[in-house]
């Protein structure tokens, strides 16, 4: 597999002078290494050689530059990593998402690999609380045309499922599973709608509903309405079902199709899509940067360039088999995987990039302790391997 550096460099050399490009280079490999995107500590680790207050503006004006767009830079990238990736793939999950903090609210479409979503596209919502009708079809019109020669599949939790939005997406010919809120009604009988609450979905039950009106919103057509309790393992069961409205024509295909999402989220607790964790406080702390406006959405241009490279640079380093030098990858009683491939890849680079200026200090540690000379030598193996990815 090609590195991510090698898809983005041809787009990115087209649409920025050599200077932005390496200035560019410069600050994702920052965002790797201090992984925090306040413009002061950037510009505190900014290598170049003027005063403080010139390489902040000069970050300021770069993230300002006309060139610096999802449309000239992201997309095309995408693109290219979808020729790269994903040819082998049946369907294409796409996640719909939104987080908000302080007076920021994100928007998100993204593409769901290795369970982790990878940004295709993001908008600032102008206000503050969930999106609407208009907002969602805008951002997946921006997203759908780039995909239209895979087979996708539009997964949303309970804040985007509308019937409004299925008929868009059928009309897309794209499959959709939307999980519906539990008082949301169907028709059971004509003209008789009763909660889905009431259908008697419990821990261990599940059932597909064909062709059935939902809401009592007149004028809608009819969709199919899958719903499933996952069963009570060693006693326990989550908290509620599943209520998915889908175009699949089966329970299975339907419940396939939506745990993919369910895979990139935190546990039932918290719900929180992991991306955006990543975002924030699990690797860039994004909530901490006070830029707004278009200078945001190029700062998330920036993180989304550095959470796929890392992410790809994490898969390489699993398929070389030296994760166990970046962190713990078995843990006593846990049945899911410890750490991600964006995990892997992120502290991959951290472990490395202190290597050179402890150089010396280390070889004297290990000259002490020449029993673990052979295992010391390994690791520099190893080391090589990850730098020879970045």
């Amino acid at each position: 597999m090609i590195m991510l550096a090698t898809l983005y460099q041809k787009q990115l050399k087209s649409q920025l002078s050599l200077a932005e490009y390496l200035l560019l280079k410069i600050l994702i490999h920052l965002l790797q290494s201090v992984k925090e995107v306040t413009l002061e500590k950037l510009a505190n680790a900014l290598p170049l050689a003027i005063k403080f207050e010139s390489r902040r503006k000069r970050i300021q004006r770069f993230l300002s530059l006309p060139n610096l767009t999802i449309e000239k830079i992201w997309l095309p990238i995408v693109q290219e990593l979808l020729a790269t990736y994903f040819r082998d793939e049946k369907i294409i999950y796409i996640a719909i998402d939104r987080t908000n903090w302080s007076r920021i609210n994100l928007l998100m479409v993204s593409m769901i690999w290795d369970k982790r979503a990878i940004p295709i596209y993001f908008s600032l919502l102008p206000k503050l609380g969930s999106s609407n009708i208009t907002e969602q079809q805008k951002i997946l019109s921006q997203v759908i045309p780039i995909l239209k020669n895979y087979k996708i599949c539009v997964l949303g939790d309970r804040e985007f499922c509308s019937v409004k939005l299925a008929k868009y997406l059928q009309s897309c010919h794209v499959y959709f599973c939307l999980r519906l809120k539990k008082n949301e009604f169907v028709e059971v009988k004509k003209d008789i709608f009763i909660e889905l609450s009431s259908l008697g979905l419990t821990p261990g039950v599940s059932f597909f509903i064909k062709g059935v009106k939902v809401t009592k919103t007149q004028g809608f057509m009819s969709f199919n309405v899958a719903g499933k309790w996952k069963r009570k393992i060693n006693g326990v069961a989550p908290p509620e079902g599943w209520f998915i409205l889908t175009s699949f024509e089966s329970l299975k295909s339907a419940i396939a199709a939506y745990k993919k999402r369910f895979d990139i989220v935190r546990p039932w607790r918290s719900r929180r899509v992991e991306m955006f964790r990543d975002f924030k406080k699990g690797g860039y702390n994004l909530e901490k940067t006070n830029v707004e406006s278009e200078r945001f959405i190029s700062l998330v241009l920036l993180i989304a360039i550095a959470y796929t490279s890392a992410t790809i640079q994490g898969q390489q380093i699993k398929r070389k088999g030296i994760q166990k030098y970046v962190a713990r990858i078995k843990e006593y009683g846990r049945s899911e995987r410890r750490h991600s491939s964006f995990y892997i890849g992120l502290y991959g680079q951290t472990w490395v990039n202190f290597k050179d200026s402890c150089v010396e200090l280390v070889a004297e540690l290990m000259k002490i302790n020449r029993n673990k000379w052979k295992h010391y030598q390994q690791g520099l193996r190893a080391m090589k391997l990850i730098e020879s990815m970045l």
